[in-house]
C-alpha cells in the first residue's frame, strides 16, 4: 500500500513542498529512504522505528521504501521524521490517508516518541498557506512562530501519539492563535540609547546622516574611543521594521536556528557584530548545505565588523556584492540559494596596530610601514563602497563627567523619519527607497549641484586622489544632509561637510 503525506524542505529562505511517500510490500524487512536524503535524513530510520514501538504503535515487518519527492531537491535535517512515522503508520490503516492530505507536517522525533522543535517552521507555513492547505502540525515550540501566517491551522503537538490520534478524529487539539501585531508591538524596544553617549558630537552627526540615507559608515580611532558603544546605539535611530519586515527578519532567524522562542517575532533591527576570526562561509553565508551567513541575519538591520583590517580578506571582498546588489547567491553542485543581504555595514579599525597613531594623549609606537600595511589590508574598492569615513578620537574627561544629559535616540530618530520621508516621496516608483541606493542616472538627476559646489567637489577629486565612486559617493551623502535640513537643493555647505566625510580613506592611507 503507497501513502503519501505532505511536508517541506528549506532552500534559501524559502520552503519547498516535499511528498513523503510510503510503500509496504513484501519481503524482507528493510528500511530504504530515497530521493536525494542527507546524512541526518537516512539515520532517521532508527528513530521513527524506535518513536513507532514507544508510542505503542506496531512497526512493519515488511519492505519499507520511503519516496521524498522530488528527488532533484537535497532534503536536510530531522524534520522528516514525523511525517515519515505518520505515513508509515498510515500505510498499516492506523489513521486515514485521506486526513494527512490536510496538514503539512514537521517534527523531529525522539526515541520515546517526542516531538522536538526543527527549523524553518515560519518558512513551511507560508507554504502551506500558498498550497492552500488546511493547517500544519509542528512541533509545539515552533508553534507560535508558524502561526504568524494568518488563514492556516497550526497545530502544536508534543507526541506522536497525539498527532496519530488527532489525524484519527479521536483526539481535538485546538490551533494555536498569535495575535502578530501584538507581538510586534511588544518587541519595538531596545535596551541602548543614544543618551549613554557622552561628547563625540561628530561621529554621532555622521551616524545621523548614515542612518538617514541608509550609508555605510567606517569609524577610525584609538581603542577605548567609543567606536562599538556608538555602533551598538545605531539601530535605535533607523526607521521602525514594518510588521512585514518583521516577518521577514524573523524568517531568516527561523531557517538559521537561531530564533528564541520566547520572542516569536523579531520587531526590531537586528543587530550583529561577528569577531573577526569569522569564516568566509560564516560571513557571507554558505557551507556543505548553504546555510545564511552574518550578512543575511543583518538584513534590514547592522552589520558591525570590528577591527575591520583583522578580518579575512576573501571574506572582505566577498562583501562587494551584497553591498551593491543586497542579496548573496550560493552555488553548489545540486542547487543555489539566493539569501537577502540588504544590511547597513558599520565598520570600525584602529588608525595603526598599537592603536595610537594620531592620538594626543599617547603616542604611537609603530614605523609608518607598520602602519600602511595595516591600513593597506582594507581594498580601494571595498572603501570606495563605504560613504561615509569619520574619525573617533578619545573623548575628553571633562565630556565623560558631563552631567547634561545626551540628546536622545528618539529625537534623532524623529529627523531621520523625517529625511526618510522625503526621499520616500522624491523616489517613489523609482525602485530607490534611500539615497545611498540611487542609480548613477537617478544620482544625476537628483543631486544636481551649483557652480560652487561642482568646484567643491572637483578640488577634492584632485587633491585627494578620489575614484569616480567615491565622487558618486560624495553627492549622495550630499543630497541625504540636505534632506535632513528639509532643502529642496544641495547647498555648497552640504558638499563640504560629506567631503570631509569622504577624505579619510585617502588621508589615512
Amino acid at each position: 500500500m503507497i501513502v503519501k503525506a505532505i511536508s517541506s524542505a528549506v532552500l534559501g529562505i524559502d520552503s519547498h513542498p516535499v511528498a513523503v511517500e510510503v510503500d509496504l510490500a513484501a519481503g524482507l524487512p528493510l528500511f530504504a529512504t530515497v530521493g536525494l536524503p542527507d546524512v541526518a535524513v537516512r539515520e532517521s530510520k532508527d528513530r521513527i522505528k524506535a518513536a513507532i514501538k514507544n508510542s505503542g504503535y506496531p512497526f512493519p515487518g515488511h519492505h519499507v521504501t520511503v519516496n521524498l519527492a522530488p528527488a532533484d531537491i537535497k532534503k536536510e535535517g530531522t524534520s522528516f521524521d514525523l511525517p515519515i512515522a505518520v505515513a508509515i503508520l498510515s500505510a498499516q490503516e492506523l489513521l486515514p490517508a485521506a486526513a494527512l492530505a490536510q496538514y503539512l507536517i514537521l517534527g523531529e522525533l525522539s526515541l520515546d516518541g517526542g516531538v522536538k522543535g526543527i527549523h524553518g517552521a515560519l518558512s513551511a507555513s507560508f507554504q502551506a498557506k500558498a498550497m492552500g492547505l488546511r493547517g500544519m502540525i509542528v512541533p509545539r515550540e515552533n508553534a507560535a512562530e508558524a502561526a504568524l501566517v494568518a488563514g492556516i491551522e497550526v497545530i502544536p503537538v508534543e507526541r506522536l501519539d497525539q498527532v496519530v490520534e488527532f489525524l484519527g478524529g479521536r483526539l481535538t487539539i485546538a490551533p494555536l492563535c498569535v495575535d502578530a501585531a501584538a507581538l510586534f508591538r511588544q518587541s519595538l524596544s531596545y535596551p541602548f540609547d543614544f543618551t549613554d553617549i557622552h561628547g563625540q558630537a561628530q561621529a554621532k552627526r555622521a551616524l545621523e546622516v548614515a542612518a538617514a540615507g541608509a550609508h555605510n559608515l567606517l569609524m577610525i580611532g584609538p581603542p577605548g574611543a567609543g567606536k562599538t558603544m556608538l555602533a551598538q546605539r545605531l539601530v535605535t535611530i533607523l526607521p521602525d521594521l514594518s510588521l512585514a519586515e518583521a516577518i521577514d527578519t524573523t524568517k531568516i532567524f527561523s531557517v538559521a536556528g537561531l530564533l528564541d522562542r520566547k520572542e516569536t517575532l523579531l520587531g526590531t533591527r537586528p543587530f550583529r557584530a561577528p569577531h573577526h576570526t569569522i569564516s568566509d562561509a560564516g560571513l557571507v553565508g554558505g557551507g556543505h548545505v548553504p546555510k545564511p551567513g552574518e550578512i543575511s541575519l543583518a538584513h534590514q538591520g547592522v552589520l558591525f565588523l570590528d577591527e575591520l583590517p583583522e578580518f579575512k580578506k576573501n571574506a572582505l571582498e566577498a562583501l562587494r556584492q551584497p553591498l551593491e546588489e543586497g542579496q548573496i547567491t550560493i552555488s553548489r553542485s545540486a542547487f543555489t540559494a539566493t539569501y537577502p543581504a540588504r544590511f547597513m555595514l558599520v565598520a570600525a579599525m584602529n588608525p595603526c596596530p598599537c592603536g595610537y597613531f594620531g592620538d594626543r594623549r599617547r603616542s604611537c609606537r609603530c614605523t609608518p610601514q607598520q602602519i600602511r600595511q595595516y591600513q593597506g589590508r582594507i581594498s580601494g574598492p571595498l572603501l570606495d563602497r563605504i560613504d561615509i569615513h569619520i574619525e573617533v578620537p578619545t573623548v575628553p574627561y571633562r565630556d565623560l563627567a558631563e552631567n547634561r544629559p545626551a540628546e536622545s535616540s528618539a529625537v534623532i530618530k524623529g529627523r531621520i523619519d523625517r529625511a526618510r520621508q522625503i526621499q520616500a516621496e522624491r523616489l517613489a516608483g523609482n525602485g530607490a527607497p534611500f539615497n545611498a541606493r540611487l542609480s548613477d542616472r537617478q544620482v544625476r538627476t537628483f543631486c544636481a549641484l551649483d557652480e560652487a559646489s561642482r568646484q567643491l567637489i572637483e578640488m577634492a577629486v584632485e587633491k585627494l586622489g578620489l575614484s569616480a565612486r567615491a565622487h558618486v559617493r560624495i553627492m549622495k551623502v550630499a543630497r541625504t544632509i540636505a534632506d535632513l535640513e528639509g532643502l529642496p537643493e544641495i547647498a555648497p555647505s552640504h558638499v563640504a561637510e560629506a567631503i570631509q566625510y569622504r577624505s579619510l580613506d585617502r588621508h589615512l592611507i
